[in-house]
């Protein structure tokens, strides 16, 4: 899999992830920190609306980047989002009020909904071959794995030399190491695309590209089965280990730990299994254990705690872990097959915007069922909202699903260039467009021809 980092503008590119992901894990823990400073008992509904400000900003802001990111140089784009994140970082130890938070984290979080998506739309220029993306994408997922393990150690160590507000500063040295990464490679320029409109008709581009792709859609679901599993975990497994369990606060890490763990195995092993098994044979058992998993955890629930109680809640976690990294690793591999170079700023952004809403759901549906009904409802209703999305998955997303499809177009002259002399019955890799608006029907379609299968 590290083969792939002999690509110097990759390695660059990786590192510069690598350095942003330490610098975002900091800032985590010191604004944690600077709630409490300010805010003391109310310091956990500060940082529930600085995430829900996080959210509305991934949700609002990606599409409308991704409509503008064929006109923006690429580099100049990441490295100004870098740039801004590192400001809104080094204000964030000089604020005095609740609503100063408010305002920085808008800032630092929408230049985040412009530099992720834009990076994870160059990466499939930079690594062409599908292979060497395909490790790209399980490097990426590992990174953001190691970074959940290792931020809070590294600010727990730095903790004990420096201030809370010195975090800030190491926030920010991340997003200035990662913009002068970026800055020193030269990149892809995005290929201009072919939409025609307004800036709101850009933006909800990708939204439609996905409602008009099958596999986009079945995607679309898999990233709530995921939202489902994950919000369970992140939310409750304090309450799970400390008050269902009794076990000390040192235990909560390990939970958490148990989750990264197996998320971090199947990044590692993904890029074989995918090699032999393909996208959907992959992802849709990946979904159903991460279902497994929940309705497991009620089960044990409705029983009550028992000597085996905490090992299996770590066999759980890691199997939850692993589930979803075998979910979203591949989700990069199904936006390339299904949008044209041009449009895969507008597919990335979209997924980004559209997995966030999920995770805006799932959130709040974790949090207020265990408060108002107990973790046993909440486990409930999270299993059940993760078993529709997957059933939903495996209904949208065709079990013959090649790339090539033969269809019509009644709409175009038969001199138009897009048929090259052919009929307007035609073939070709299939992506949704301004000259396809619509997936073939049984009315537009003969037959698949040669293509890949993704089953």
């Amino acid at each position: 899999m590290l083969s792939v980092l002999r690509h110097r503008t990759y390695r660059r590119l990786f590192t510069a992830q690598i350095l942003a992901l330490a610098g975002t894990g900091l800032a985590t823990v010191a604004l944690s920190l600077l709630a409490y400073d300010l805010a003391a008992a109310d310091a956990s509904a500060v940082l529930g609306t600085a995430l829900a400000i996080k959210m509305i900003a991934y949700v609002a802001v990606a599409p409308l980047i991704g409509a503008l990111a064929d006109r923006l140089p690429r580099r100049a784009l990441l490295v100004s989002a870098d740039l801004l994140r590192a400001t809104a970082a080094l204000a964030l130890p000089f604020v005095g009020e609740v609503w100063q938070i408010y305002v920085l984290i808008l800032l630092l979080q929408t230049a985040s909904a412009a530099f992720t998506p834009t990076f994870q739309a160059t990466i499939p220029d930079v690594l062409p071959d599908e292979r060497d993306y395909t490790r790209a994408l399980s490097l990426s997922r590992l990174a953001h794995d190691l970074e959940n393990l290792l931020s809070p150690a590294l600010a727990a160590a730095l903790l004990a030399f420096v201030p809370a507000g010195s975090l800030f500063a190491g926030t920010a040295a991340g997003f200035l190491a990662s913009a002068a990464l970026v800055a020193s490679v030269l990149l892809p320029s995005p290929a201009p695309a072919a939409r025609t409109g307004g800036l709101l008709t850009k933006a909800s581009f990708g939204t439609r590209l996905f409602l008009a792709t099958p596999r986009l859609r079945a995607l679309l679901a898999l990233e709530l089965v995921v939202a489902a599993a994950g919000a369970m975990v992140l939310v409750n497994t304090v309450v799970l280990v400390r008050d269902v369990l009794g076990r000390p606060a040192g235990d909560v890490p390990l939970a958490f730990g148990a989750y990264g763990a197996g998320s971090m195995a199947v990044a590692l092993s993904l890029p074989r299994i995918l090699d032999r098994a393909g996208d959907r044979a992959s992802m849709l058992p990946a979904a159903f254990l991460a279902t497994g998993v929940l309705a497991l955890l009620l089960v044990g629930l409705e029983a009550g705690p028992g000597p085996w109680s905490w090992p299996a809640l770590l066999a759980a976690w890691c199997a939850a872990g692993a589930a979803s990294a075998a979910v979203l690793t591949p989700g990069g591999r199904l936006l390339r097959r299904s949008a044209a170079s041009a449009d895969l700023p507008a597919a990335f952004a979209a997924r980004f915007s559209l997995a966030h809403a999920c995770w805006l759901h799932t959130y709040p549906l974790a949090g207020w069922t265990a408060a108002r009904a107990g973790l046993t409802a909440s486990a409930g209703a999270l299993s059940g909202v993760a078993l529709l999305a997957a059933v939903a998955a495996v209904r949208l997303w065709p079990r013959t699903d090649p790339d090539e499809l033969e269809h019509v177009h009644p709409e175009l002259a038969p001199d138009h260039p897009h048929l090259h002399g052919a009929d307007r019955r035609h073939a070709h890799d299939f992506r949704i467009d301004s000259l396809h608006p619509r997936w073939p029907g049984p009315d537009l379609t003969a037959r698949p021809r040669s293509g890949r299968n993704a089953a």
